[in-house]
Order: C-alpha cells, then structure tokens, then sequence
C-alpha cells in the first residue's frame, strides 16, 4: 500500500488469508489515485445525467441509464477478478443511474432535498446493518464471494443517490451554489482522514464517510462547469464537461490497467 490515507486498506477478512483476497477481490486498492477516479466519476455522472435528461425524454433517459447499470453491473459480476475498466464503467454507470435517482424523486415527484438526503441515508444505513448482519465484514477487501459484491454495489449505490440529495441541497435549499458546496465538501473529505488518523473513527466508517462526501464534491464542481452564468455556473455545458471528465478517468483508468498499480503486488 502506497497512499497517504487508505482506509480500506487496513481492514481485515478474518475467514481468509491476504493471499486468497488478492486472488479473488472485485476491487481495487485504495490509494490516492483511486479517490481521485472517484470524484471524477462523480461529476461525470451527474452532468452525463443532466445532459441525458435535457437531449431525450426523461423517461427515455432514465430508462437508458436503467439499462447501462445493469449492462455494466452482468458484466462486473461476471469477471472472477478485479479488472479496473470493467469495475470503473461500472461505478460510472451507478453515478449516472444514483444521479437520476435522486433527481426524479425531486424532480418528477417533488420530494424536497432534505426529505430525500435523510431518506438515502436510512437506507445506506439499512443496507450496511443487513450487510454486516449477513457477513460479519464490511471489508472491502472481502469482497469475494457474489454474496459480498451484491451488499458492496447496493452501499456503491445507495452511497451515490445520498451524495446527489445531499450535494442539490446545499446548492439548491441552503442557496450555498455549486462553488462554494464544492469548496465545503472539499474540505469535509478531509475530516474523515483526520479521524481515521488519529484513531477516532474506525477504517470502515472512514472509508464509507468519504466515499459518500466524494459524490456531492465531484459534482458540484462538475455543476459548476456545466451550468449557465446565470446559475452560478461557468457556463461550458454539461455535454462538454461530461466529456472532458470522461477523457480524463480512460486516461487514469487506462493508466491502472496497464500498470496494476490498483493490484495487490501477491497477484500481479
């Protein structure tokens, strides 16, 4: 392990040896560039939804974002190991559906942000308690049974539609705008290091902590970009930040690939 802070790198599978876990884990090591592909995927998600939503139908988007996740999801679960591209098109996939998910509630349903936020937390929650009821393990690098890769992609998503409420409400409720909630959770993603450094929080709560604040940062510099002037925005367009984003996570994640530097050393 070589990164600065990572977490989930010191949890431990008590009912297999580290040897096996690098042998069958779905996913990757945390380092620093792992969080940096996150936040990116983050942003991407949510003007690709945004763009999505503005070029077809909402339903239409909706539909096709339904579809990817599950496309991407078969595909994730049908690899025996950790392959970064198939794994990171599957967190891609799960911002752009999380993303949606938050936003039809709001938008087609008219459920206010708080509602929404406290709702995916409770159901975060639900998912981790019924995880850890069935596994005994939150490890995320335990996940290597099917069982344990259903429970780590339910927290992934129900992680992303937390972040998106969350992120909409300071920008959108509290009138915060896209910069400065960016700039706020920027410095909020530290605190879980913090803690986790100094011993008052434990590696799982410290992991699941700051990959949920990486959700509403990502995106709201991402939103930032994207929208108008008028809105607080640079004005560049959701469809050309989305594809920018996207050049620079095939850079990164071509870079893992080639590189295995996201691979425990045992299994290169």
């Amino acid at each position: 392990m070589t990164s600065a802070w990572q977490p989930g790198a010191v949890l431990t599978d008590e009912s297999a040896s580290t040897g096996a876990r690098s042998r069958l884990a779905k996913v990757p090591q945390v380092t620093a560039l792992f969080w940096i592909i996150k936040v990116l995927t983050t942003g991407m998600g949510e003007t690709a939804s945004d763009f999505l939503a503005h070029t077809v139908a909402p339903p239409v988007a909706v539909g096709l974002g339904g579809l990817g996740l599950a496309a991407a999801l078969a595909l994730q679960f049908r690899m025996r190991r950790y392959l970064a591209g198939v794994y990171w098109f599957a967190v891609i996939m799960v911002s752009v559906f999380g993303t949606m998910a938050a936003d039809v509630l709001h938008v087609g349903l008219g459920v206010p942000y708080l509602v929404s936020t406290i709702g995916f937390a409770i159901a975060l929650a639900a998912v981790l308690v019924v995880w850890y009821a069935s596994e005994r393990t939150l490890s995320i690098h335990s996940i290597t049974t099917p069982r344990r890769e259903f429970f780590y992609w339910a927290t992934v998503l129900a992680t992303f539609a937390l972040g998106t409420a969350a992120g909409d409400l300071t920008a959108m409720t509290f009138g915060w705008g896209y910069l400065l909630s960016g700039i706020i959770f920027a410095a909020a993603i530290v605190l879980p290091a913090l803690a986790f450094r100094t011993g008052t929080l434990s590696a799982v709560a410290a992991f699941w902590t700051a990959y949920v604040i990486t959700r509403p940062l990502g995106a709201s510099f991402a939103d930032w970009m994207g929208v108008s002037h008028d809105r607080g925005g640079l004005g560049l367009g959701t469809g050309p930040v989305t594809a920018a984003w996207a050049v620079l996570i095939i850079i990164l994640v071509a870079y893992l690939a080639i590189s295995r530097a996201d691979i425990e050393p045992t299994d290169r």
